[in-house]
């Protein structure tokens, strides 16, 4: 079996390359990302392309299984190039798929493709509207993709599609990265360590549906070597709500209103402090529950991490400038690197 992994150098794809390297069916695997990493497994052979302009078609040609992993999540301040990037780019490799009669397609969406949560807040399994959160553009292209593959698979019927909804996914090689895009060049090292930071908000609505890369990874793989199609949702069994989070990291709850939150978040925006924009913490606090019933039934998936573990380890990771020898996943770099950050711009560099 030959996979091309589209986007396969940040913190889905690595850990995605890992796990079909360990499967015996898949022969041969093509690592596509924008800069080539020195990282070298053995399956793999590593091409260079952009998904908003490269040759797709030829690249996937006599592939069994696309894997598209590839997203931008800044500049947020710049929504013309996520856009192109996301949406314009998710479209060229679809078309790609279809265009080298490629098989099967296995699509990375997302929670946040989900519509906000309902009113009486239960469970949602993969039939829930995926219709986003209209004030986030990262959800905003979640959902449009969404739209975009429903025409795919009408019109293409050979091909079997699957999309994957993971909640928000960490290891300790992606926390530099994370660190960079979510929280910028402001937040000191140091500071990040359980018993050191000294107050979690309590905020009335808060959820965190997390997993482990290597969960995401392993479910991945299971899609790309068996014969399933449609939507999976994917997260770590526990759900963290603010107390949960305050006993992982040994600090003290306080009370937080949402508006004050959003307040502040706008504040540290609007100054270029941090690159998260104020509608993800919105996005947050509306994200439904997901029931991840179908994805242990039919893929056979089971996490083995706990939520507590997958967050352990990105707490840790941010703290030790932890990262990988890929463009995406690039370790800290001290304070040539925070300036390099600040010089580009926060929220504005790619």
């Amino acid at each position: 079996m030959r996979v091309v992994v589209v986007g396969a150098t940040g913190n889905v794809g690595t850990s995605v390359v890992q796990a079909l390297e360990g499967d015996p069916a898949v022969t041969s695997i093509v690592g596509v990302a924008r800069r080539l990493p020195r990282w070298r497994p053995e399956k793999t052979e590593w091409r260079a392309a952009d998904v908003r302009t490269a040759d797709l078609t030829e690249i996937f040609a006599g592939a069994d299984v696309v894997v598209h992993l590839a997203w931008l999540f800044q500049p947020a301040r710049d929504g013309q190039i996520t856009w192109r990037n996301n949406v314009l780019g998710s479209i060229r490799v679809f078309d790609a798929v279809a265009a080298a009669n490629v098989p099967a397609l296995v699509y990375a969406s997302s929670i946040g493709a989900y519509s906000p949560k309902p009113a009486d807040d239960h469970a949602v399994d993969e039939g829930y509207p995926t219709h986003g959160w209209p004030r986030v553009a990262y959800a905003r292209e979640k959902a449009y993709v969404e739209r975009v593959l429903d025409t795919f698979e009408r019109r293409n019927l050979g091909v079997r599609v699957v999309r994957m909804r993971p909640g928000f996914i960490f290891k300790r090689e992606a926390s530099t990265e994370q660190r960079r895009l979510f929280a910028g060049p402001f937040l000191p090292r140091w500071l990040i360590r359980p018993g050191l930071i000294p107050v979690v908000p309590d905020i009335p609505g808060l959820r965190l549906q997390v997993l482990h890369a290597a969960d995401a990874a392993e479910a991945y793989r299971l899609a790309v070597t068996q014969p399933v199609s449609g939507a999976f949702n994917l997260r770590a069994d526990q759900v963290l709500d603010p107390a949960a989070l305050a006993e992982l990291l040994d600090a003290r709850l306080v009370p937080v209103s949402p508006s004050l939150v959003r307040t502040a978040v706008a504040a540290a925006w609007r100054l270029r402090l941090a690159p998260a924009t104020p509608g993800m913490v919105e996005m947050a606090l509306m994200l439904p529950i997901m029931d991840v019933s179908r994805a242990h039934e039919v893929l056979g998936w089971t996490p083995r991490h706990s939520a507590g573990q997958a967050v352990r380890e990105l707490i840790r990771g941010m703290h030790d400038g932890a990262g990988m020898d890929t463009g995406p996943l690039a370790p800290e770099a001290g304070l040539a690197g925070r300036l390099r950050e600040l010089a580009t711009g926060v929220g504005k560099r790619s």
